[in-house]
């Protein structure tokens, strides 16, 4: 005959006996004692939860199917609970466990793997995404009714990625250990990096940035190159996430942390701080307080002394930035003109240039330097062998300034359209943009010639 079921309670406490007797047994050293009440702990709890041929009451006073008819799959259960994960998250040996049973054996002082028994580096959880959506789908499919996940502490649903980004960065803020608050910064990186949905959690936590930034002032911290771009890219990855971005920019820290970075980090921490300032930059009210505080020059030194990678990711802030009017007159004071020309003979950067000299060329001081570079020239050898249309287009917005701005760059012009024929080829197949400028000039040779002719 089947024992009755205990009471939820009961199992809870079978369930927190068990996990006593584990820990005991796996720290190593424990007597006969020690697994014989791990066994009867175990059994105890196995009727409490099956039965023997009954049901079983679920959390909300129904009835389930016993689990042994379910066929849970093992990779859906915990090591540690034997039970169903409602929250699965991976500890620094790869293992997955249910957070609420491996957050109990971290608070028991272990620092073993309960699997693996290998010392962990450190007690970070990471959700596991992909099991958690596994498990979810399953239990739709079989009806299968999971758990909910409930924070006993605040009594109220807490996200998996909010939990852990509580951990990490009470790690960051609150460690007295340099290593551990490297190593946290670290891991948050990552975790911005390549889970979209933990961004969001900034939106909680809008204080966030600025205690980070003031935590790098610790001794042994501030001077480090790798945590000033970790904490640097982890802003940019935020940013990522749209409703980050008038968050990190009413940060009053974020912006001229960046701009901080811009001037004195590494390559790395130099060209994130760029990326990051782009992705701000999308907001109007962002575009205006970055350029107030100064980001123009030392991005138009990256672009012109940077890496590559950097010398892009400065060349698109520049731009964005450059939308907003009177950031233009800054870029001017700031050389952009010079180091824009430079850079078009760099087929890596010269997308990026012409669409910078584009944006600019409607003022006739730019358009007075840009000539001063042989730009009549420049822009016709872009028009020609570029194989980006939208440079193409750039380029002949450019020549086309030149051209309304002074008429004796016509005659180079027509010159070259006579060899070459690009702009004819362009008033044809170009972008829309691109065929009326090109148009545009051809119609201005055309009655420039005409009226030589008839002075004649």
């Amino acid at each position: 005959m089947a024992k009755p079921a205990l009471a939820e309670e009961d199992a809870a406490a079978l369930r927190r006996r068990l996990r006593r007797s584990l820990a005991a047994v796996a720290a190593g050293g424990a007597g006969p004692d020690a697994f014989d009440e791990a066994a009867a702990a175990l059994e105890a709890l196995r009727e409490a939860e099956l039965g023997r041929g009954g049901r079983k009451r679920g959390a909300g006073g129904g009835e389930e199917e016993e689990a042994e008819s379910m066929a849970v799959p093992a990779q859906f259960l915990c090591p540690i609970s034997s039970r169903i994960m409602s929250d699965p998250v991976i500890v620094a040996s790869g293992q997955t466990y249910d957070r609420q049973f491996i957050e109990e054996w971290f608070s028991a002082g272990n620092q073993l793997c309960p699997q693996t028994q290998q010392d962990l580096s450190n007690t970070t959880l990471i959700p596991n995404n992909l099991v958690q959506s596994i498990i979810s789908q399953w239990c739709a499919e079989t009806g299968f009714n999971l758990p909910s996940v409930v924070n006993q502490e605040e009594n109220q649903f807490i996200s998996s990625e909010q939990k852990t980004f509580e951990e990490i960065f009470k790690k960051i803020t609150s460690s007295q250990k340099n290593i551990e608050m490297k190593q946290a910064v670290k891991d948050l990186r990552l975790l911005t990096k390549r889970d979209s949905d933990f961004r969001a959690v900034l939106g909680d936590r809008p204080d966030s940035i600025s205690r980070m930034i003031f935590a790098r002032s610790t001794p042994g911290l501030q001077n480090d190159p790798q945590v000033l771009e970790d904490m640097v890219t982890i802003i940019l990855n935020f940013s990522l996430h749209e409703s980050n971005k008038k968050i990190i920019g009413d940060d009053p820290e974020a912006i001229p942390f960046l701009i901080w970075a811009l001037k004195s980090g590494d390559m790395g921490s130099r060209g994130n701080s760029a990326a990051a300032i782009f992705t701000l930059s999308a907001l109007d009210s962002n575009k205006e307080k970055i350029g107030e505080l100064g980001a123009m020059e030392p991005l138009i030194d990256l672009f012109d002394n940077g890496n590559i990678v950097a010398k892009k990711d400065a060349a698109s802030a520049i731009f964005s930035l450059c939308l907003l009017h009177e950031n233009k007159s800054r870029a001017l004071k700031n050389g952009i003109v010079d180091v824009a020309m430079r850079a078009t003979d760099d087929q890596l950067l010269i997308d990026g240039a012409l669409a910078i000299l584009a944006l600019l060329s409607s003022n006739y001081e730019v358009v007075e330097l840009i000539s001063e570079f042989d730009g009549t020239t420049c822009m016709l050898r872009a028009i020609r062998e570029s194989e980006c249309s939208r440079s193409k287009e750039n380029a002949v917005v450019v020549l086309f300034s030149i051209c309304m701005y002074n008429r004796t760059k016509l005659k180079e012009v027509d010159a070259d359209e006579n060899i070459n024929g690009s702009l004819a080829s362009l008033a044809q197949s170009g972008t829309p943009r691109a065929r009326r400028k090109a148009a545009g000039i051809l119609e201005k040779m055309k009655r420039t010639m005409h009226n030589r002719h008839s002075s004649c």
